[in-house]
């Protein structure tokens, strides 16, 4: 007896010293939350005016500047170059005289001797172009006055050139045109966004950054002019668009915009089949593998001129080879409007669980984006496989030719969601990517659910696992430039950050209903305009009537972590049966609303969700649960929901 009751002594101890020591370590663990600090009350840097309100609007007196565009050019698909004249009718709508205006040169990066090259490690990088010495050639800048053509002053410097202006450009409304002829040399790895692929049936060219274009002139920083370096992407002037591509005969050219001429550069059954597909939901092949081949495919000429146009946009991109396998079928929109979808392809690439599926993807991603967000503003939108992974442009995108299944429809959904962030609502890119790449990595998360029963949606949501990712000792906040941003960090903080922070706002905080309208509010008031990141945290408060400071700056202005844990539990009066006192504690410097899981010793399983505004008292809490039993288990975000950096203290359990 002595015996076994001296053991249970020892193991009494034991469980005591394992209590207090687990006690112990969880007192011994600081909280570095600081609600003063979290819930500052000082959050805007500046009050709303007439140009940009506070309720996160464009003011009355907004206003921004046009460019309009006349660009031929012809492709030499021997030599691999591309010759232009661009005419740029610039209209300043400023309350400023502009005495020089700025263009960006952006094939410059291409360039030995660019920054971009400079500035590229030697172990190289997605955006080093080390094998290749390019850049533009350009051959007389001239402004037109009167329909006379006078040379320009104009210097270079890197991707910008500076065009002096004998006269200025009088405020709220006049006009000045340019014009400029320009050649560059194609580059088969064109950082990404465009470039040329090799097929057994001819190039690919991806054509993109083609033409020499305005700098926005804007109240933020008057003249944007920060240099082409890669990683950093766009930020471009509205409006219309009227181009033509000289080609050889054999060539197949897609393009931004609605083709013009098609009588000049299709055959009779091209026609036709097109008109086919402006009435099919199912696709209609175009132009069949079979036929890539077959020279009556084509016009019988030595070489066609390709005429599009394209209206109200930010920017014109287009195709080109004798290789593309072709279909197209109908897009229905909300308003009643039917718009053609379109994928050009290599034979490679022609597989049931490849290509051959990419108008589907194509239709289905446009008409859920349409319907829940804003409608599609292009009369086509065409997907074109080729050597970029996934690159955007307004009614046309690049995208891998290797791609297949759910990676087709990764990347179709993604490159096509951009028409809504930044074509649609035009961000500036090369300071603030996630108003982009992350606001579309949400709404692709949606659309994922949406098309075709959810064939490539992924429903688990476990948000600790890439909490460890996001918050890693190397991490970067959201709100760096992207050419700061280290490469490693980049699709954290460009697209997985600010994407999970939209899900966080919708799912957790706002809730779907309140969310969504906020969201549209802000796509509405900002279509083919140029917010700021103050315009999008304004437009959600004021819409969702929720003031959202203390998510804004943990989540995109600093990079502050979550670390939520219950840390005690009591009883009233010392009875179980009379309820219980849960203490949860906030140990690092975001804060998010908390939902508890208790689980008593009869069975009962019950749920508490409490609001981000307990942590304005500081980083304990202490709530009352009416329980009638003895508590087994308390955990807190059990469905893990929130990014929860440190799972181990999530869950107090009972001795």
């Amino acid at each position: 007896m002595r015996k076994i009751y001296a053991l249970l002594t020892i193991s009494g101890l034991l469980l005591m010293s394992l209590k207090n020591f687990a006690q112990s370590s969880s007192a011994a663990q600081t909280s570095k939350f600081d609600q003063h600090e979290a819930f500052a009350p000082m959050f805007y840097p500046a009050f709303g005016d007439e140009v940009r309100t506070a309720s996160g609007t464009p003011g009355p007196k907004y206003w921004q500047n046009r460019a309009d565009y006349k660009i031929n050019a012809t492709l030499d698909d021997v030599n691999n170059t591309i010759t232009g004249s661009v005419i740029i009718t610039y209209k300043n709508n400023s309350p400023e005289k502009l005495p020089f205006v700025w263009l960006q040169l952006d094939q410059n990066i291409y360039s030995l001797k660019s920054r971009a090259v400079a500035a590229t490690a030697i172990t190289g990088g997605r955006w080093a172009n080390r094998d290749f010495d390019g850049g533009y050639t350009i051959k007389s800048v001239k402004i037109i006055n009167h329909a006379k053509e006078e040379d320009a002053k104009y210097l270079i410097n890197d991707t910008r050139m500076q065009i002096n202006l004998s006269k200025p450009i009088k405020a709220s409304g006049d006009s000045v045109q340019i014009k400029i002829d320009y050649s560059f040399s194609i580059p088969q790895y064109g950082t990404d966004r465009m470039g040329r692929l090799k097929t057994k049936n001819g190039w690919i060219y991806e054509i993109a950054q083609w033409y020499p274009r305005m700098c926005v002139f804007d109240n933020v920083l008057g003249w944007n002019t920060l240099p082409y370096l890669g990683q950093g992407e766009f930020y471009l002037e509205y409006g219309n668009y009227e181009f033509s591509i000289n080609t050889a005969a054999n060539q197949i050219v897609v393009a931004s915009g609605e083709l013009q001429n098609p009588t000049e550069v299709l055959t009779a059954e091209q026609i036709k089949r097109l008109k086919e597909a402006k009435e099919s939901d199912k696709t209609v092949v175009i132009r069949s593998e079979s036929e890539v081949t077959d020279p009556a495919s084509r016009p019988s000429k030595d070489r066609i001129t390709w005429k599009f146009k394209m209206t109200n946009a930010r920017d014109v991109a287009w195709a080109s080879s004798t290789a593309f396998i072709w279909d197209a079928s109908r897009i229905n929109l909300p308003s009643g409007k039917k718009i053609l979808g379109m994928s050009v392809y290599p034979a490679e690439a022609a597989k049931d669980n490849g290509w051959k599926r990419s108008t589907e993807f194509v239709k289905g991603c446009l008409e859920h984006y349409s319907k829940q967000w804003f409608e599609f503003p292009y009369p086509v939108a065409t997907n074109v496989a080729g050597i970029v992974g996934g690159m955007e442009y307004p009614g046309i995108v690049f995208c891998s030719s290797q791609a297949m299944g759910g990676g087709l429809w990764g990347v179709t959904s993604h490159e096509f969601g951009h028409t809504w962030f930044p074509m649609i609502v035009g961000s500036n890119e090369r300071k603030y990517p996630w108003m982009d790449e992350g606001f579309n990595t949400f709404i692709n998360t949606v659309a994922d659910k949406n098309f075709n029963n959810g064939e490539f949606f992924n429903a688990k949501i476990n948000r600790h696992s890439p909490a460890k990712y996001i918050f890693n000792d190397k991490s970067e906040s959201i709100m760096t430039v992207p050419d700061v941003t280290s490469g490693p960090n980049l699709g954290t903080n460009a697209y997985r950050k600010p994407g999970m922070g939209l899900e966080l706002l919708r799912d957790e905080i706002l809730g779907p209903e309140r969310f969504d309208s906020a969201f549209r509010y802000y796509i509405n008031n900002w279509a083919f305009k140029h917010p700021t990141p103050w315009d999008f945290f304004h437009a959600m408060e004021n819409s969702s009537g929720e003031s959202l400071d203390w998510f804004w700056r943990g989540w995109f202005l600093n990079n502050w972590k979550l670390d939520q844990a219950v840390t005690n539990v009591d009883y009233v009066k010392n009875d179980s049966s009379q309820g219980s006192i849960i203490t949860i504690e906030n140990f690092e410097q975001l804060a998010m609303p908390a939902v508890i899981e208790i689980k008593e010793a009869n069975g009962k399983t019950g749920r508490v969700e409490l609001p981000v505004e307990i942590w304005q008292h500081g980083s304990i809490w202490k709530f009352h649960y009416n329980s009638t039993d003895k508590i087994t288990e308390v955990t807190i975000d059990p469905d893990k929901h929130f990014p929860d950096m440190n799972e181990a203290n999530n869950t107090w359990k009972s001795n």
